[in-house]
């Protein structure tokens, strides 16, 4: 009996050492930005699929604290491993999994593609997936994060537009594969003409111009100083008119200071720490979302405003035109073109019932392909595709 006990011991043993691994590396996965948000995608449909086909899963983030993680998203939940920032680290914890039979690994940023280099070493065999997301790749990256694009089986872009960025770093085109990023799932349960929620203190009265993103002296791209330097046209025909920025960063008490500079620093409102039951409010409460930025690789939160039914203004520049149908969803301007921008939201203003109209298409549109069912589905074939290589 015990040498019967020890031998289906061992071939237990046997049987979890030899079972494939499927690896996902991350920069950061408990954040509140879209990379993070990008990242917590696809480590959740990375580990559903690997439970679908009897292979381990580890997954790993640079950034986050130490200890054992649990996340969910859609209700599929994963666990991941954190390394405080701590690069040898990480980088001795991906080449120890890699040493586990790794079938696929997956690098939810560039800027990891290296260490998948480094795991090809002491697993010849392993298929590596990169994605990028925007701005990342809109210059020349450094040398070693370059070769690991170009060495990658696959490179996933968000957009068409971050993808032709991808082949100007002389990758092969027929390896780029465009898949966009999705909603969260709850936004998917988002009704019709929804009650608003909670809305924070501090939410202003009027008609609200809402915008969300991180407010950055380094990602001043994103257009919220020239929102602000269009309010004083608007101001004259609409005096209620209020500027809403949801968000954290450094950089607002410049933001503040021009809004002072141009006279309108009793309607440009700014605030942080705000939930997610609070941001939905927010979206369900404005009248319009505008992020007139010129370096969106993709824009989720152009998707999370059309998923409220709101009309959207963006900058026509980067992966916003794949997300916003100019004059259909919403308007596309020149970043930086305060006259053109002040003429979108009059256009908006001037005329609530083309507004909703449009409103109304963008919540169409998200519904038929931005939900995270489409994105999983689209994420398991890749993945497929890559284990059975």
């Amino acid at each position: 009996m015990a040498g019967l006990l020890a031998g289906t011991l061992a071939l237990r043993f046997d049987t979890r050492q030899t079972r494939r691994v499927l690896i996902g590396l991350f920069t950061e996965l408990t954040g509140s930005g879209g990379v993070q948000r990008a990242g917590r995608h696809m480590a959740a449909v990375l580990s559903e699929f690997a439970e679908s086909r009897h292979l381990e899963c580890r997954i790993v983030s640079l950034n986050d604290t130490r200890e054992l993680h649990r996340m969910s998203v859609g209700g599929k939940e994963f666990v991941f491993t954190g390394c405080e920032r701590n690069k040898t680290r990480f980088a001795a914890t991906a080449v120890r999994a890699a040493r586990r039979r790794a079938k696929v690994v997956l690098a939810g940023h560039p800027n990891l593609g290296p260490v998948t280099q480094a795991m090809k070493i002491v697993a010849p065999r392993l298929r590596n997936i990169i994605c990028t997301h925007g701005v990342e790749v809109w210059e020349p990256l450094p040398a070693l994060r370059r070769l690991a694009l170009r060495h990658a089986n696959v490179v996933l872009a968000p957009s068409r537009d971050t993808a032709n960025h991808v082949e100007e770093q002389q990758v092969r085109k027929e390896r780029i594969r465009v898949l966009p990023w999705a909603l969260d799932p709850e936004f998917e349960t988002i009704p019709a003409n929804a009650p608003q929620g909670k809305l924070p203190h501090g939410y202003p009265e009027g008609r609200v111009i809402l915008t969300v993103g991180r407010w950055l002296a380094t990602e001043r791209y994103k257009g919220m100083d020239t929102l602000i330097t269009a309010l004083p046209r608007l101001l004259t025909r609409w005096p209620e008119l209020q500027l809403l920025a949801v968000g954290e960063g450094d950089d607002r008490a410049w933001l503040e200071d021009l809004a002072e500079q141009n006279g309108v620093n009793r309607h440009v409102h700014f605030l942080s720490g705000v939930s997610n039951e609070q941001l939905g409010a927010c979206y369900e409460a404005c009248e319009m979302f505008a992020l007139p930025s010129r370096g969106e690789g993709f824009g989720l939160v152009y998707l999370e405003a059309m998923a409220h039914g709101k009309p959207v203004i963006g900058g026509a520049h980067g992966g916003a035109p794949e997300v916003i149908e100019d004059g259909v969803t919403g308007y596309l301007v020149p970043h930086g073109d305060a006259p053109q921008l002040a003429t979108s939201i009059e256009t908006l203003l001037s005329d609530p019932a083309m507004a909703q109209k449009m409103g109304a298409r963008g919540r169409q549109r998200v519904e038929r392909e931005f939900r995270f069912s489409v994105f999983a589905k689209s994420l398991k074939k890749i993945l497929r595709e890559q284990c059975e290589s």
